[in-house]
């Protein structure tokens, strides 16, 4: 399919995120992570590492388009190539114009399907687990080790560790609240909405003011939580956009949540915070080991991440846990 004709089938075109985006004659280099908020996150220090191992390449990432702020954020990435599917599925990847990538690396999932979305752009190298030359996929590694450890595979250096983003543009709207995140991307990983509240119950008791965050289709559950904790509706911010989202979360006292994309962007900003596992273990998509960051896991038999009822490993977790947890961090006193 050539340019046309993938602009004839929708393709979006590409969003320049940097001020070098689109220079001529530049060699250029495709990455493909077409995921969600917390897996773009995830594969920021990879982005990095890629930066600095092609500083004279134009480096395109493929991913949706509504992560454009924090791809920007990132300073790896200088256009974001629209690119999305339901799921963790691969998307098709189309927009591209001109000649093939230089370099294609496939962060998107340990192949042959992500690889194939890459090789059919013809690039003149392709980095993957599914090449022939990629190193070997474990799948109890760590999300962030994972695709450090390809490029290092590769003789590319990554740092795990370089997961921070600057601070936001835009003021916060609550700062210095305690934010709770009731959402997640399955029932499986979703937390009682009754306990949130028993945990907003509790941090208002001390003091502390409370805000809550929502995605998509989770009105309904942030009324709830908002009804049972008496929050007045200043404080309720029900899909608010990606910029909105990154300022209230860096400007929190803390934030509360699962196993999803805003624990990822609190440990991008240095907010502390607790994660709530269940029933995907901390092993595989923790925060890193700094005091600031909790974690409450109770271990037992894996369970389905997309399953459609809360997880029994994430049941086990108790408010008064998280309300302890949150008095282990230096700037939230819950008693």
């Amino acid at each position: 399919m050539n340019g046309p004709e993938r602009e004839a089938a929708g393709a979006r075109p590409a969003i320049p995120v940097n001020g070098s985006a689109g220079a001529p004659h530049r060699p250029r280099l495709l990455v493909l992570r077409a995921l969600g908020l917390g897996d773009l996150l995830a594969g920021v220090p990879a982005l990095r590492a890629l930066r600095r191992a092609f500083p004279g390449h134009e480096t395109v990432l493929a991913t949706p388009a509504e992560l454009a702020p924090l791809v920007r954020a990132s300073g790896a990435v200088d256009t974001l190539l629209p690119a999305s599917a339901p799921g963790r599925a691969v998307p098709e990847i189309t927009g591209w114009h001109g000649p093939p990538p230089q370099v294609a690396v496939d962060l998107h999932g340990k192949g042959p399907q992500s690889m194939r979305a890459l090789a059919a752009l013809s690039p003149g190298r392709l980095l993957a687990f599914a090449a022939d030359d990629g190193p070997r996929w474990y799948a109890g590694e760590h999300e962030r080790d994972r695709w450090c450890r390809l490029l290092a595979w590769y003789g590319i250096p990554a740092d795990p560790a370089d997961l921070r983003l600057p601070p936001p543009a835009a003021a916060c709207p609550a700062p210095g609240a305690v934010l709770l995140h009731p959402g997640a991307g399955s029932l499986a990983r979703r937390w009682p909405v009754e306990r949130y509240a028993a945990v907003a119950a509790g941090l208002r008791r001390a003091g502390h003011r409370v805000v809550v965050t929502g995605g998509a289709h989770e009105y309904d559950l942030l009324a709830r939580l908002a009804k049972s904790a008496g929050l007045p509706d200043a404080d309720v911010h029900g899909e608010p956009p990606l910029e909105r989202l990154s300022a209230l979360v860096a400007g929190a006292s803390a934030v509360v949540s699962g196993d999803t994309g805003v624990a990822h962007l609190a440990v991008a900003h240095g907010t502390p915070s607790v994660t709530l596992f269940g029933p995907v273990p901390p092993a595989l998509w923790g925060p890193p080991p700094l005091e600031r960051h909790r974690v409450l896991w109770h271990p037992g038999p894996p369970g389905d991440p997309h399953g459609h009822r809360p997880d029994p490993l994430l049941l086990r977790i108790r408010p008064e846990e998280v309300l302890e947890a949150l008095s282990l961090l230096p700037e939230v006193r819950t008693g």
